[in-house]
């Protein structure tokens, strides 16, 4: 791990930053899972972090290193939701503002909590126009600092803290799982996780329509496909990031596919049994082991549910 641009101490000194800013959120364990997948299950759940999501870690982190001189003109993000409302809240924490650009199908809830945190949204169609592009631009225009929603070195360390406090909690794990969108959470997951036991295996979940960097591992490139069109919305992705997949080519032991019908009754599961709303990203990882996609498990097994950000109409339609 040498030459991986992000450390096991620039997920410390995230940590330390974070302290008392940040959700620590709990684990949660529950016999019946253990019993129905045949390994000790440990979840880490930051659908209670702040903005309800584990985007807040990594949004203020990366926020907060800002100069006081581009603090002060503002913040610029692109996202689908999670990472629009952390820094949104980032913002208004650091006494500043944030300007959001967001999909125009991005769900309401979502696009309604941005702007209570006090963001200007703009928005866009995700199906046609290149985010990236548009937010580079809009961020030039008007003066602002750009923080991406993965591809950032502050902003990957900043995700990583959610398996630091999951193992530091639980000890050593046999194996790690997370969900993988643009990158950044299974990245900074590898490397504390990596960094802490090297011989832990780390396996990212996409949801089958979005298998991007499944794709991309297999080439040994980054490889682009059409934007998915899954309830995993936070997934919704048709490429890896460029630093993002540079570390995970190099930290990851797999990627896992899930099927659209497997998140929705991991949702329906961690209601049922576990007492906790999930929303469907957040849901592959807890996906993947109840429908067997990771194969014989080992004893020990940690599973980042990454957030429950969905409202109650959209919940009760996915479930229903």
């Amino acid at each position: 791990m040498a030459d991986i641009p992000v450390t096991l101490g620039d997920v410390r000194d995230a940590a330390a930053r974070l302290a008392g800013i940040a959700h620590r959120t709990p684990v949660l364990r529950s016999r019946t899972l253990d019993r129905l997948v045949g390994a000790e299950v440990f979840l880490k759940c930051e659908n209670f972090q702040r903005v309800g999501a584990f985007k807040f870690r990594g949004a203020y982190n990366a926020a907060s290193r800002l100069s006081p001189e581009r603090l002060a003109k503002g913040i610029a993000a692109y996202s689908s939701g999670n990472h629009a409302q952390a820094v949104a809240l980032a913002a208004r924490e650091l006494g500043t503002t944030a300007v959001i650009l967001m999909p125009e199908d991005a769900p309401r809830s979502k696009r309604e909590a941005t702007a209570g945190y006090g963001a200007e949204i703009v928005t866009y169609d995700r199906y046609s126009e290149d985010r990236t592009a548009l937010g580079e631009a809009l961020a030039a225009e008007r003066g602002l600092a750009l923080i991406p929603p993965y591809d950032h070195p502050h902003v990957i360390a900043g995700q990583g803290t959610a398996a630091l406090e999951l193992l530091e909690e639980t000890g050593r794990l046999d194996l790690l799982v997370a969900p993988v969108g643009g990158g950044g959470l299974i990245a900074g997951s590898a490397i504390a996780a990596k960094g802490l036991y090297p011989d832990i295996r780390v396996v990212g979940i996409e949801p089958e329509a979005g298998d991007d960097t499944k794709r991309s591992l297999a080439e040994g490139r980054r490889v682009t496909i059409e934007v998915p069109r899954t309830i995993a919305d936070g997934q919704a992705l048709p490429t890896p990031g460029e630093l993002t997949f540079s570390i995970n080519r190099r930290l990851l032991d797999g990627v896992e596919l899930v099927s659209d019908d497997e998140i929705r009754q991991a949702m329906r599961f961690a209601f049922e049994r576990l007492k906790i709303v999930v929303e469907p990203s957040g849901a592959t990882g807890l996906a993947a082991l109840l429908a067997g996609r990771l194969g014989p498990l080992p004893g020990r097994v940690g599973v980042v549910i990454s957030g429950g950000n969905v409202d109650a109409a959209r919940f009760a339609e996915l479930i229903g």
